[in-house]
């Protein structure tokens, strides 16, 4: 089946690779110590006057630069950049012509001159991607999360990065993260801006990357370009209900081969939460039975280490070697939960009461080591890489619950308790090849992937009451599960005077199989898709510019929501795994309209089938409320998306994000006699960002930060109540920018937390989770050694950039 399907791609993959073309361009790469040298001014003049341009171009992001459709003849080529002394030399254009590479000498002169100022955050929209360039950006001096919750487009929910109102994938320099919501918030807060060049927000990613998710977050990093040492170490303290620390160091170094960077973070944290609950239980006539009242209280403490690397070897002029690692160990996260709930008769009268105590023990590793080649090939600019990745994931928990019954007087009625053991292991592999090749103004891409995963769980349940642990095995389970996805893509995209179009296509082969010890084979799975991406832009002048794009991706169950195990809040409340989960196809079109390029409208459909959630369903009989991964039958919505980012004086920069939306979904009521229900919402999202510069010399900074949503819907539950914050942050610069000190206040009026209620036919539940929303962090970053020249470009005003980019439209 498998050969079937792919082979076909694969031979036209094969044909792509082989294909030659006969354009006479002129080609080269600039270089500085053996490093590319990105945003160079390139530019041909006739050799007879030396003073009237014939052609000009900008190098790339690897330093290549592409001159096309040159006439034989002698040339004098300049090449000119801030910092670098200019490279002039007299050539001949006979045909299709690669010149050597062009090494670019530092003006050592003039570079302690330079002074390095902070430019204003820029977006920059093309055809596939949003980018948000924020390198030496008065937003640089914050860390990497707090970027991007000020980036265009991006909502952050309760720790949830999201687009469009989805779940958003986060990458880091083209490589996927695989860490859970609050792993990724302790790395990226433990990241420094200072290392981040854009953020490249990709609403509807192309063929190159997984049809896996929705919306992809692709943080790119900056690298040094001056040879030597340089460092910074940071801490933060958190004022909230109970406090949480944060210590951490980044070190860099540079010579002429190396280019190493490597961070680390100690995080100390004491976290407390407290949830409300309700349910109503029904009689079968539609009458109340009683209502439960649950009051928790979980506190957590947990420490964790992050450690990262990145090291960029030099292999030759065109060819190089990157090393990198994202290892995050949490040795210790223990919660400790107090439960108590009231159950209520129908005539509104306390019936009876029970009390939970609860501990978990968690030890958790999550590791991703990553190799990626690159190398320049033929004479057009074509460029190949090759990438290898390792993940290791292990979880082992431990969790003691007592519940003890008492009457409304209080007296003991009864006891109960358990213990379980559970632990998952889990090994991911991933391999690809990409090749990347100009056809004259057509670009070309293609690639190979192959993805496997391999999680071995289990979990042991014993029976407590007796003061003897005794094991039941009704209530214990092994759950293997085993993934393979063999991936091939294509693309193509082309630009010429107002248009540009990119069009790709990407088929995925998927072999899975889920087997559990108690149930058997529970999942198994074997299917080939086809995802299709088409983008298309018009720029009908310099401030208007149009376009369309379209994708269609899969989101696959994961193996954490298939596991069939259980895990207790109460002896009446569990979460629970689905091991007959379905894959979700999702079709995604959007319209785009943009006004110097700082207010855009974005008009979209998107809709995914089989849509995974978390859906509460209560047994009125049995008085249990499960939590079950399942699919929807559905899950749509249509929005009007306004953004506007710029600067309305030269000291205020705002961002300001509005949707307007319709969502609904459709279930399958299990507990309700399968009936089919809708739940729907029409509402709005606002969030305006301000950043406010309090200074004359700009080393003062104030931000703030406004949301409001009225209304949203996810799976069965909806919003009870609006739901609004504040935020307020300072930073402050000295000693001429090798200290920064930070204050931030985060949901000031305590109101991002809101309840949310599953209401429709026998089920009635609310639910009111009250994490410390509200809190304050101070912050400190020193940095140390040659930490001025720390970027992959020289740092220029604003005046230096339109210069630049009106040279580059020669």
């Amino acid at each position: 089946m498998l050969k079937a399907y792919v082979a076909p791609l694969f031979t036209l993959l094969f044909l792509c690779f082989n294909y030659t073309y006969s354009q006479s361009d002129l080609s080269g790469k600039l270089l500085s110590n053996n490093e590319p040298v990105a945003f160079a001014n390139v530019i041909l003049l006739n050799a007879e006057d030396s003073t009237s341009v014939y052609k000009g171009a900008v190098s790339n992001e690897d330093g290549m630069f592409l001159l096309q459709d040159v006439e034989d003849n002698d040339y004098l080529l300049k090449v000119s950049f801030i910092g670098y002394q200019e490279f002039s030399r007299r050539i001949t254009v006979n045909g299709n012509t690669r010149l050597e590479p062009i090494q670019l000498k530092e003006n050592l002169d003039n570079l302690d001159e330079v002074t390095v100022r902070a430019r204003r955050p820029k977006v920059t929209r093309s055809v596939d991607r949003i980018t948000f360039n924020v390198e030496n950006s008065t937003l640089s001096t914050g860390n990497t999360f707090d970027i991007l919750k000020r980036t265009p487009g991006v909502i952050v929910s309760q720790g949830q990065l999201m687009v469009k109102n989805r779940p958003a994938t986060v990458y880091i320099n083209d490589r996927k993260v695989y860490l859970s919501s609050q792993e990724l918030q302790q790395l990226l807060e433990g990241f420094s801006g200072g290392n981040i060049k854009s953020i490249e927000v990709i609403t509807n990613p192309p063929a190159r990357y997984d049809a896996e998710g929705g919306a992809i977050l692709n943080i790119q990093t900056s690298k040094n370009i001056s040879i030597g040492y340089k460092g910074s170490v940071n801490a933060s303290n958190t004022i909230a209900i109970v406090p949480k620390y944060n210590v951490g160091t980044s070190q860099y170094y540079k010579n002429d081969w190396l280019n190493a960077f490597a961070s680390y973070n100690f995080n100390s944290r004491f976290d407390y939460k407290n949830d409300d609950s309700r349910i109503e239980f029904y009689e079968p006539d539609g009458a109340v039975d009683s209502r439960w009242y649950t009051d928790f209280e979980r506190n957590t403490r947990r420490i964790s280490h992050s450690l990262n690397t990145i090291l960029d070897f030099t292999l030759s002029d065109i060819s190089s070697l990157n090393f990198s690692a994202n290892i995050q160990v949490t040795p210790r996260s223990d919660s400790d939960i107090d439960g108590l709930t009231e159950i209520y008769n129908q005539q509104q009268q306390l019936d009876s009461l029970f009390t939970t105590d609860s501990r978990l023990e968690n030890d958790q590793d999550n590791i991703l080591l990553s190799s990626t080649y690159n190398t320049s090939i033929g004479e057009k600019g074509a460029t190949l890489s090759a990438v290898v990745n390792y993940i290791y994931y292990n979880d082992d928990q431990t969790q003691d619950l007592m519940t003890r019954y008492l009457s409304p007087q209080g007296n003991l009625l009864n006891n109960n308790s358990f213990y379980t053991i559970s632990g998952q292991n889990s090994n991911i592999y991933t391999g690809r090849i990409d090749l990347s090749t100009p056809w004259g103004s057509t670009s070309f891409e293609t690639g190979l992937k192959y993805s496997g995963l391999k999680s071995d769980s289990g979990l042991d349940f014993f029976d407590t009451n007796s003061g003897a642990a005794n094991f039941v095995q009704g209530l214990s389970d092994e759950f293997n599960y085993d993934e393979n996805i063999y991936a091939a893509y294509a693309s193509i995209s082309k630009d010429w005077e107002k248009w540009s179009i990119k069009g790709g296509l990407r088929g995925e082969y998927t072999d899975i199989e889920g087997i559990s010890n108690s149930l058997g084979a529970v999942n198994t799975q074997e299917y080939f898709q086809l995802f299709p991406t088409f983008y298309l832009m018009y720029n009908q002048s310099e401030n208007n510019s149009f376009s369309v794009d379209y994708s269609r991706r899969i989101v696959r169950p994961r193996f954490q929501s298939l596991n069939p195990y259980l895990y207790f809040l109460n002896e009446n409340i569990v979460n629970e795994g689905n091991p007959n989960l379905r894959p979700s196809i999702s079709n995604k079109i959007n319209f785009n309209y943009t006004y110097k390029n700082q207010l855009s409208f974005d008009l979209y459909w998107d809709r995914i089938d089989n849509a995974t959630a978390v859906l509460p369903f209560q047994d009125n009989e049995e008085h249990v409320l499960r939590s079950v991964n399942a699919n929807m039958n559905y899950e749509q919505q249509y929005s009007l998306d306004v953004m506007y980012y710029g600067y309305p004086k030269d000291w205020w920069y705002m961002y300001l994000y509005s949707s307007l939306y319709y969502m609904e979904n459709e279930f399958i009521a299990y507990e309700s006699g399968n009936q089919e229900v809708n739940n729907d919402v029409f509402s709005t999202y606002i969030q305006m960002f301000n950043q406010f510069t309090l200074s004359k010399d700009g080393t003062f900074i104030g931000d703030l930060t406004a949301t409001y949503n009225p209304d949203f819907i996810a799976g069965s539950y909806t919003y009870d109540e609006p739901q609004y914050g504040l935020d307020i942050g300072l930073r402050k610069t000295f000693f001429d920018s090798r200290l920064t000190v930070t204050i931030n206040a985060e949901d000031i009026f305590n109101t991002m937390n809101i309840p949310l209620t599953s209401d429709y036919l026998n089920q009635n539940y609310t639910f009111f989770a009250k994490p410390e929303s509200r809190q304050v962090r101070f912050g400190l970053i020193y940095k140390f050694g040659n930490f001025k020249l720390r970027d992959n470009k020289r740092a220029i005003d604003a005046e230096e950039s339109i210069r630049l980019e009106e040279e580059s439209a020669l």
